[in-house]
């Protein structure tokens, strides 16, 4: 959950960048568990109110998100399924737990709606790529930022409804945390939409064959 969610950077593939066919391998293994873990995390969350395991369930799901990516690169084992599953995941826990926060009144919905409709609005640009044949936009790395930012500030406003001697600190540091993550991630979002707009206007779409 700590990768940049805006328009997917072709991070997973081999040396070269070269994509292989493999499906059963370790990361992709990681990503299935992470995938597996959302309606588990929302039946923690909504119907059982386990806040402490569901605490856990975002920490493990950090922390295999950003091990999966180390280990396709560490262990020669990125794929072209990984390219698609690992972002896919980020971004349906993404929106799962922003939800499951909402539902919970942990945070305002206008916060979910901003961090999703950024999202929403990155995706539709990537059209803009595809149209002319071009690889989507690197990953600015203060959007990385913002991502880490929200991405451990979900856990500590979880860890403030907690009953434990620093769920006070908990409130308090999550909510400083996801202002400045959503603020970055908005900011982040302007800069990609930017580009795409000015892809757009320098380059011409290119042309469909048989048109």
């Amino acid at each position: 959950m700590a990768t940049e969610s805006g328009p997917p950077a072709r991070n997973d593939t081999e040396p070269g960048g070269v994509f292989s066919d493999r499906i059963l391998t370790v990361p992709n293994v990681l990503s299935l568990l992470r995938l597996i873990g959302i309606p588990v995390f929302l039946w923690l969350m909504l119907v059982e109110r386990a806040d402490g395991w569901a605490f856990a369930l975002l920490i493990a799901s950090g922390v295999t998100d950003f091990l999966d990516g180390k280990l396709a690169r560490l262990l020669d084992q990125s794929s072209r399924l990984g390219a698609l599953l690992d972002p896919f995941v980020d971004r349906l826990y993404l929106v799962t737990t922003l939800v499951a926060f909402v539902a919970r009144g942990l945070i305002p919905w206008w916060i979910a709606v901003i961090l999703i409709g950024r999202d929403a609005v990155l995706t539709v640009t990537l059209s803009v790529y595809k149209r002319r044949e071009l690889p989507a936009p690197e990953v600015i790395y203060l959007g990385k930022a913002a991502t880490f930012a929200l991405m451990s500030a979900l856990p500590w406003l979880l860890a403030g409804e907690m009953d434990w001697a620093g769920a006070g600190f908990g409130w308090a540091f999550g909510w400083a945390l996801l202002i400045w993550g959503t603020a970055l991630y908005v900011w982040t979002g302007a800069l990609y939409a930017g580009l795409a707009v000015a892809v757009a206007r320098s380059i011409p779409p290119v042309p469909h064959r048989g048109s």
